[in-house]
């Protein structure tokens, strides 16, 4: 519809989260780069965490065709919602583990071998979990004793939790600090900074197959800012519309006021959180989480309403 107009040759805001799309800030190429050490020198226990909508999918999913190209076996996981047996049904079932008993020793006892006939091959077993902050106390402990399967010298298993920051939150709970104490890197991804959402359109809409022209104007991409909080899901939610409404408008570049447009219809210019009477100053982290929620919560009704 609007690819042609814009001289596009695909959708480049697209809220799915395709790997190419994955804009490498300093946060995320830190964050990758850590992930990809702590797999190759067998560190067993990774971290990923951030808020809603700041790229953690798309950093996973870079991540996974990084470990397919070197032919890594990999089992991921992104049900967090399930007890301890359906855990070991899973992963089985992902690394393609045959066991006919239900029982968990005997599902354990395979999943060991397995990894040590891997192990004695020279390759690398991978496991990673989205939404890791779902996952219940009693899953995250058997999780941890995964990280029991080890040779004298190596983990067997590499293990990733991807999540939003309520899993720090839960791993800093007594009953789970032997798993925090087992956790060898910590990776986050961030909002982006008013220059950072400038490069990111700039880059998606290269990759989309833009080749000259401006297709949003300076003040176009300070209002998406403005509007998304510098949250990649929100800005990609905001350009997605407004390329379409410029579109049936005719127009180019794209002006602050489709912007404000689009942010007003998906309430966003209204997201924000309640300040305490008497209280002038919030902290930084509790604004992003409150933000954060309002906006997930945006983004499935629109999502609902699309599908």
């Amino acid at each position: 519809m609007y690819k042609s107009f814009f001289g596009l040759k695909e959708n480049p805001f697209n809220v799915n989260p395709d790997p190419r799309y994955l804009y490498l800030t300093k946060e995320i190429e830190e964050a990758l780069t850590g992930l990809m050490y702590g797999i190759q020198t067998r560190k067993g226990f990774i971290t990923l965490t951030g808020e809603v909508g700041t790229g953690k999918t798309t950093l996973v999913n870079r991540l996974l065709n990084w470990l397919h190209q070197r032919r890594t076996k990999t089992a991921f996981l992104f049900n967090s919602r399930m007890d301890t047996s359906q855990l070991f049904d899973f992963v089985l079932s992902e690394f393609e583990i045959s066991c006919e008993s239900p029982s968990k020793s005997q599902q354990l006892m395979k999943l060991n071998q397995w990894l040590l006939e891997r192990h004695a091959a020279g390759e690398t077993a991978v496991l990673i979990i989205d939404e890791a902050q779902n996952l219940s106390y009693s899953v995250l402990e058997e999780v941890r004793l995964l990280t029991n399967l080890e040779t004298p010298t190596e983990k067997l298993l590499q293990i990733v939790l991807s999540g939003q920051p309520e899993l720090e939150e839960k791993l800093k709970l007594p009953e789970l600090r032997q798993l925090r104490q087992r956790i060898m890197l910590r990776c986050k991804t961030s909002a982006l900074t008013d220059e950072q959402t400038a490069y990111y359109i700039a880059e998606r809409l290269r990759i989309g197959g833009a080749s000259g022209g401006s297709i949003f104007s300076a003040k176009a991409i300070e209002a998406v800012h403005l509007y998304s909080l510098g949250i990649p899901r929100v800005i990609n939610l905001i350009c997605e519309h407004s390329l379409i409404n410029a579109y049936a408008e005719q127009q180019r570049p794209i002006e602050p006021k489709i912007i404000e447009d689009i942010a007003r219809e998906f309430q966003l210019d209204q997201v924000g959180p309640t300040v305490p009477e008497g209280n002038t100053r919030l902290d930084a982290d509790t604004y992003m989480n409150e933000v954060s929620e309002q906006v997930e919560g945006l983004i499935k009704a629109w999502l609902r309403k699309r599908g």
